[in-house]
């Protein structure tokens, strides 16, 4: 055992660990969940660290030997990945100081011993005056979570592009398959499901366009302004260096803020992509939502889409299989959406000059990145890419569906038109025969107003046909 002091106190401190006494109070004083701060947090912070100590040798505020020391501690904690004394709870208050001095006590314990390497005299390197130089918690913390946002936001990305790209080759595939539309789930006009899955990837389009948006807002970060923002205990080298070695370390083309007191308080950054995140699962939930009720049945529902079997769907009835995909996927939404009232409670709670709640927004956004990644893949691989429409069921349903008598309006009126729906759905006759029974139409208009191509406003119909020029 070792003893540990800080401005409270002395504690100690097992031998074989290389945290200190901040990590050990943070540990005893948060026990509100097993969660470990986020290793992109971490991972990021490492980094962080060793662009500070490259960027103070420079500026002449850190010795040549301390600051070789930090930046090889650093290295051997990312290339290895033993991030076993990273220990210190996700939820935690101090505004992530304890998250902060946790990487300061690691960095710290490890230079100094790989200084005594060889049986050398170790070099003191001490957590605050070395490896947290010309830094607070308050500008470190915010730029390594926005670094670890940035960091998993890129596979979301990529799953996000996945999707729709599998929705325009599904909407390539069903270009021409006729379905009934529908509105207020009651029949209305008929279209294709190539419309309809071109319309779901335009969508998602969408909600990528919003994320590379907001990677835009958090990748300018308020490193170089220490507490509040006015840079005190930096030199101006040190400011202007911090980025430039950061952006070389981490390769993620940060921008320091033009405002650093502003970037410091304020936490709207986390809301954007927390917002772009609750979008998009929304969207996802929408969709997952259409999947199962157009998959719903078979015999009973509307079996217009059939999914891919991928589990047995009942301990008691025989052959029933559900759509397990898209409802994992409405799970994963509604616990994003959930993470945005969080953020957005937690943002709007700092207070001056700082916010203190970056914790837990740090933790809702990074769980909503990595559970939408995954969502979004299964989604992918396990429901979307294998989707089949059933063709013929669809062009049955349409045939006989009296709102595709909408087509005869602009001819016959809209008084006639719906005379002969009442009676087509009385007598369970198509509107089609029926027009043709009573010899309103010509046969070959009335089967070119019925075919898919005008149903669907793909071919318009011959402006010359009126009802006068079509009554003979």
């Amino acid at each position: 055992m070792r003893i540990d002091r800080d401005c409270i106190g002395e504690l100690f401190v097992p031998d074989d660990v290389l945290y200190g006494v901040h990590t050990l109070r943070a540990m005893h004083n948060f026990p509100i969940t097993d969660e470990k701060v986020d290793p992109a947090i971490i991972s990021s912070y490492l980094q962080i660290k060793k662009a500070a100590a490259i960027a103070n040798q420079k500026a002449g505020s850190l010795a040549g030997n301390k600051a070789a020391l930090i930046i090889s501690a650093c290295n051997q904690l990312l290339f290895s990945g033993d991030f076993k004394d990273f220990c210190v709870p996700a939820i935690q208050g101090g505004a992530g100081t304890s998250t902060n001095m946790n990487v300061n006590e690691v960095v710290s314990q490890l230079a100094m011993k790989i200084s005594a390497q060889g049986g050398k005299a170790a070099i003191s390197i001490h957590p605050n005056d070395d490896v947290n130089c010309a830094q607070s918690t308050n500008d470190t913390y915010p730029t390594a979570g926005k670094m670890a946002m940035l960091k998993k936001l890129t596979p979301l990305l990529n799953s996000v592009d996945r999707l729709c790209q599998t929705l325009a080759d599904k909407a390539e595939e069903y270009a021409d398959a006729i379905k009934v539309g529908r509105t207020q789930l009651q029949d209305a006009v008929p279209t294709t499901f190539g419309r309809s899955f071109s319309a779901y990837a335009s969508l998602f389009h969408r909600d990528y366009d919003r994320l590379k948006k907001a990677a835009e807002v958090l990748r300018v970060v308020n490193l170089g302004g220490t507490a509040i923002g006015t840079g005190i205990n930096t030199t101006s080298e040190y400011q202007e260096q911090i980025i430039p070695t950061l952006n070389k370390v981490a390769h993620l083309s940060l921008i320091q803020a033009d405002d650093l007191v502003d970037a410091t308080q304020n936490s709207d950054a986390f809301t954007t992509i927390s917002s772009a995140m609750k979008m998009l699962a929304a969207d996802l939930s929408k969709f997952s939502n259409d999947l199962r009720l157009l998959s719903s049945g078979p015999q009973a529902g509307l079996n217009e889409l059939v999914l891919p079997k991928k589990a047995a769907g009942s301990s008691i009835m025989p052959g029933k299989v559900n759509p397990i995909i898209p409802e994992v996927v409405n799970q994963v939404a509604f616990e994003v959406i959930g993470n945005d009232v969080t953020v957005t409670m937690a943002a709007e709670s700092g207070q001056l000059e700082l916010n203190a709640f970056e914790p837990i927004m740090f933790r809702a956004i990074l769980m909503s990145e990595q559970h939408l990644v995954k969502a979004v893949t299964t989604l992918v691989d396990n429901c979307v890419a294998g989707i089949k429409v059933n063709v013929d069921h669809c062009r049955h349903e349409v045939e006989h569906s009296s709102i595709a008598a909408t087509i005869l309006s602009p001819l016959l009126g809209y008084e006639e038109t719906t005379r002969l729906i009442k009676t087509a759905v009385a007598h369970k006759q198509s509107v089609k025969e029926l027009v043709k029974e009573q010899r309103l139409l010509p046969n070959q208009l009335i089967d070119e107003l019925f075919s898919p191509e005008v149903l669907t406003n793909a071919k318009k119909l011959n402006s010359k046909h009126s009802v006068a020029s079509s009554s003979n």
